[in-house]
């Protein structure tokens, strides 16, 4: 395993559409350790192939409860609203409120060719949007609007 150097601000690799894997072989399963370890030493909880200058559908989520390794994966259904602030690896020290589905049902791959389904909530949730919209060459920051009346970041106080 090795860890990847992760791409920032306007490297044209955030802004390219990935293709599909099609072999489920050794090299894949070392990109997948490799993109695990990298989004573990940077302390984020979700990483997408193109991050690391890989135009493959691939990505690596640990909101916590494992890691969690998709191939190819799809968007089948998404259900409610949640918005907070959110950030990303690739773009170091910047932040903005996202607007996301509360609910999102994704069905992927994991490394062996073995085809699951997930139902995520809340910011597991955020997390596969997110990355997934990675694959597709889309930015968190192309979605970040002003935070609703009240809104508190990180547990700030009115005062």
């Amino acid at each position: 395993m090795a860890i990847r150097k992760i791409f920032t601000d306007d490297a044209e690799c955030l802004t390219k559409v990935c293709r599909e894997v099609t072999k489920f072989d050794k090299k894949l399963s070392d990109l997948i350790d490799d993109m695990a370890e990298t989004m573990y030493d940077a302390e984020g909880v979700g990483l997408a192939a193109p991050q690391i200058g890989i135009l493959r559908r691939v990505v690596v989520i640990d909101c916590g409860d494992g890691l969690v390794e998709m191939v190819n994966p799809v968007i089948i259904s998404t259900e409610g609203e949640q918005g907070d602030m959110e950030g990303c690896l690739s773009f170091p020290g910047k932040s903005g409120y996202v607007v996301r589905p509360e609910k999102v049902v994704v069905r992927a791959y994991d490394r062996h060719g073995v085809l699951y389904e997930y139902k995520a909530e809340g910011l597991f949730a955020r997390a596969v949007m997110h990355e997934t919209d990675h694959l597709d060459g889309k930015v968190y920051l192309r979605l970040v609007t002003e935070p609703p009346e009240g809104f508190k970041v990180n547990g700030e106080d009115d005062e």
